[in-house]
């Protein structure tokens, strides 16, 4: 696995990820009303296949790190399917995410390493890689995630909080 320095994080801008995963998925009509792998559509007021063209990437992420959230690893996948452009820091880091709950951590790990080789300071991604290497009995380098996040300036940010906590009890949070 590749990991990124302590002192090379340090030398990169100092700015958190605030795009998928900034705050905990809350559970909408997409998680709570569609089925399969629907997306709820506010425009439409309706459930929609995840390739309908009424819906954006940033749309389809959040919609899959919701369904993934709430238990439908596979529906989330079948969105992220879904995607435009899938490679994507947020998108890799979603898809590992789905990926890890839907029960392969290994292959989790490697859509965590392509998002993080494309942007070293996703606490999201971090935090989820770290989550599934605790769940995996290993500490040790779920520690090292979680130094990387607050060296990086991420302490305090939800990723961090959440890997702590799973740090804290070995239990993933998410």
């Amino acid at each position: 696995m590749k990991i990124v320095s302590l002192a090379a994080l340090a030398t990169l801008l100092p700015l958190a990820a605030f795009a998928a995963g900034s705050e905990p998925a809350t559970q909408t009509q997409t998680s709570a009303d569609c089925t399969g792998a629907q997306v709820w559509d506010a425009d439409k007021g309706a459930c929609v296949d995840p390739q309908s063209s009424s819906l954006d990437d940033a749309t389809r992420i959040e919609a899959a790190r919701e369904l993934a959230s709430f238990g439908r690893p596979e529906d989330a996948l079948r969105v992220l399917a879904a995607l435009d452009a899938p490679e994507t820091t947020d998108a890799l880091t979603v898809r590992g995410f789905a990926t890890r709950k839907a029960g392969d951590l290994p292959r989790a790990m490697v859509f965590y390493e392509a998002a993080l080789s494309l942007d070293p300071q996703n606490f999201l991604a971090r935090s989820y890689m770290g989550q599934g290497l605790a769940e995996a009995g290993r500490i040790d380098a779920a520690r090292l995630q979680l130094a990387m996040i607050r060296e990086a300036g991420g302490r305090g940010t939800y990723p961090e909080r959440m890997l702590a906590r799973t740090v804290e009890t070995g239990r993933a949070a998410y």
